[in-house]
């Protein structure tokens, strides 16, 4: 059977793989879904590299090459690079195929720098360095910290994928900080071709939050997140790109940064494991899957340019929301404060399972 994931493209999204680690490049599963899911790029995190050092064997020889005194931290590093490295080089003829409108593979700043504007754009650049691939997406949280790094990295001409976003107000922000680096390329002099960006939006942990808010039985349940990702989508993607101060980037020969939706593997077991797939196909944007989300996509997803469609009931979801006293800004404040903690636990436990490795192959 034909994969369904074939038929968003046609719609204009793209389709990243969430579990981006060695093994998927060392055992064709990378080269195998880029050629039959259409995917064309990539993520990866500490949660995902420990995951795979815990339960694939696959690092175990790479691990057991250091020296007993080694740290897990001298044993991360480059490790991880080889592995961003070699997803660039199996996704590169899709970056080459859309002339570098696609084909990227995000490696990300640590958690620990998430308020540290400085050392977030120090550590990025040696990231975009260290890795030398023109497909590398160097991944930073979009903490209010985080906006300014993200200006700074645009400025320097630095394709940046920018993560754990979930209010409208912080995306705006964001939005508003790469049409300022493009610009101040473009008064320097300097070439704004060859960048792009994307905006990490995340879905289903908003329908877990605000699920657990609302009486049982009420029909708001499950609709939140992706009442909020399409009006992220209008009011600020393209009331941003489609409009005002981009209009001279574009000229330029600026690309607009993407909305990515992000966490959009199914918590409740109630919706449907497609259910944040289907609800926002469309234009110039990217979503990110994993293992089970591909999966399941494939024989049971209803592709269909979908994202625009319904904002006024989108609209009436997120009122009837704040109707039932819900404040949805401290939601998504607890959420992104969630998020730079998990983040934070997955690095130190990602740290623990290397040294677990290590110890036990030395």
């Amino acid at each position: 059977m034909v994969s369904k994931w074939l038929e968003v493209g046609q719609f204009g999204q793209s389709v990243w793989y969430d579990n981006v680690a060695r093994p998927a490049v060392e055992t064709g599963l990378l080269a195998r879904i880029i050629d039959q899911d259409g995917v064309t790029g990539g993520t990866s995190n500490p949660s995902i590299f420990a995951k795979n050092v815990e339960e694939s064997g696959a690092y175990d020889e790479a691990i057991g090459s250091f020296p007993a005194d080694a740290t897990a931290a001298q044993i991360f590093e480059p490790l991880w690079i080889q592995d961003i490295q070699a997803a660039c080089d199996v996704m590169r003829p899709v970056f080459d195929r859309t002339t570098g409108a696609d084909g990227f593979i995000s490696i990300e700043v640590e958690a620990d720098l998430a308020f540290d504007t400085a050392n977030t754009v120090k550590r990025a650049k040696e990231l975009h360095v260290a890795v030398d691939r023109p497909n590398a997406m160097i991944k930073v949280p979009g903490t209010i910290p985080g906006i300014d790094s993200f200006r700074q990295l645009t400025a320097a001409g630095i394709s940046i994928n920018v993560t754990l976003l979930f209010s409208v107000e912080r995306y705006t922000e964001i939005a508003q900080a790469y049409v300022t680096g493009m610009a101040e390329r473009l008064a320097a002099g300097k070439p704004v071709t060859g960048i792009q960006s994307v905006a990490s939006f995340f879905v289903s942990r908003i329908d877990s939050k605000i699920d657990d808010m609302l009486p049982e039985g009420s029909d708001l349940r499950g609709k939140a997140a992706v009442a909020n990702a399409k009006i992220a989508y209008a009011d600020v993607y393209q009331a941003t790109f489609e409009a005002g101060a981009w209009e001279a980037i574009a000229a330029a020969g600026g690309a607009r940064q993407r909305p990515l939706w992000a966490s959009t593997s199914t918590k409740n077991p109630d919706y449907s494991p497609t259910l944040y797939v289907d609800e926002l196909i469309g234009p110039d944007t990217v979503n990110t899957v994993p293992d089970a989300t591909l999966e399941a996509y494939r024989t049971q997803g209803n592709p269909g340019s979908r994202i625009t469609e319904d904002l006024a009931g989108a609209r009436a979801v997120m009122q009837g929301i704040a109707d039932a006293g819900i404040d949805f800004s401290a939601v998504t404040k607890q959420l992104e404060d969630e998020g730079v903690a998990s983040f934070q636990h997955a690095y130190m436990g990602m740290l623990e399972a290397i040294q677990k490795r290590h110890d036990a192959v030395t």
